[in-house]
């Protein structure tokens, strides 16, 4: 099966791909994962020297069920 025909974990129906959306102050985009542990500073969270991958999810037609994957390019 492809990234796209994959089965459900839980209930084995087909999943179907997608992506999570980030609305955030900005512009919407995809969200993405951040390597290592969640640090603040005073402007908020910090992330600009980190390692980034955005997020596919794929969802379960029948059941609901959300995989997500942060895959490299």
């Amino acid at each position: 099966m492809g990234q796209s025909e994959q089965a459900c974990p839980k209930c084995k129906h087909q999943m179907q791909e997608g992506f999570l959306l980030d609305r955030g102050d900005g512009p919407a985009r995809v969200a993405a994962w951040v390597e290592g542990s969640p640090e603040y500073g005073w402007l908020g969270l910090k992330w600009v020297r980190r390692k980034r991958l955005p997020i596919t999810a794929n969802r379960c037609l029948s059941c609901g069920y959300l995989e997500a994957y942060a895959r490299a390019e």
